[in-house]
């Protein structure tokens, strides 16, 4: 369906294991916003998610499923929901958990923002924002990943990881998502700086981030250290090209 300002929006949520919640979060997101379709990516779930999200459109029919063959890892599965959603025409592509971590009940404070932008992400670190169950040690990583994000590629984001967000059709289409291999986490860190080398505009929005109190979390340290060196890798990247940048207009005087 559509909204009069935005037109059609979807959301698109990846599931591995989530049986425990995928009804539940799917089922608040329906009533917090009717007018939002729903995109399940499930990656071949051995607990039955896949089951459960078929039963779910298979009652509703702004709920569709994508059914994969494998655990490819968390950016592999938007990716795949963003080309799908893409190819049926939506307007507004969105990400956001299964596990209840991000509050369907929100949603409206990033829609509302879309309005005047063209990436919108619901934030923990902007003020406004905070963080519920997470042990200070948690919180001090998502920081401290987060600043050096900003200070390796010099982004604006202040919440470059955060997986509750809202894209314009036209922004995934300019960042060349052909091109994204990042497959972990590190994907939401990749794309929001693409949008901003775009010259797109982000914009973030606080929200609260409850941790997840039913299933495991996918969270692991093959996954934090894939973050880390693409990151510092495309940092490097960016300053070996403003050095080249500034000595060009060095040169050129």
């Amino acid at each position: 369906m559509s909204n009069p300002a935005l037109g059609r929006i979807i959301m698109v949520i990846p599931t591995y294991d989530e049986a425990l919640n995928l009804e539940w979060i799917v089922g608040r997101l329906r009533t917090a916003q009717p007018d939002v379709d729903v995109m399940i990516v499930d990656d071949n779930s051995p607990d039955g998610t896949g089951d459960i999200a078929d039963r779910l459109a298979a009652a509703d029919p702004q709920i569709r499923v994508v059914h994969r063959t494998e655990k490819a890892g968390l950016g592999a599965a938007y990716l795949h929901g963003f080309k799908e959603a893409l190819a049926a025409g939506y307007d507004v592509i969105g990400e956001m958990d299964a596990d209840g971590s991000h509050q369907p009940e929100q949603l409206h404070l990033l829609l509302t923002a879309l309005e005047h932008a063209d990436l919108v992400i619901g934030s923990r670190w902007v003020p406004g924002g905070s963080v519920v169950n997470w042990p200070k040690s948690r919180e001090f990583l998502s920081r401290g990943g987060n600043l050096y994000v900003r200070i390796l590629l010099g982004s604006r984001v202040r919440d470059a990881t955060a997986g509750f967000r809202l894209f314009r059709s036209g922004t995934l289409e300019k960042i060349d998502l052909g091109s994204v291999e990042s497959a972990g986490y590190v994907f939401q860190a990749d794309l929001a700086w693409r949008t901003q080398q775009a010259g797109l505009t982000i914009t973030e929005v606080p929200i609260e981030f409850i941790e997840r109190v039913r299933g495991d979390s996918k969270m692991s340290g093959d996954v934090a250290t894939e973050s880390i060196k693409r990151i510092t890798r495309w940092g490097l990247h960016e300053r070996r090209s403003q050095v080249r940048r500034t000595l060009d207009r060095w040169r050129g005087r």
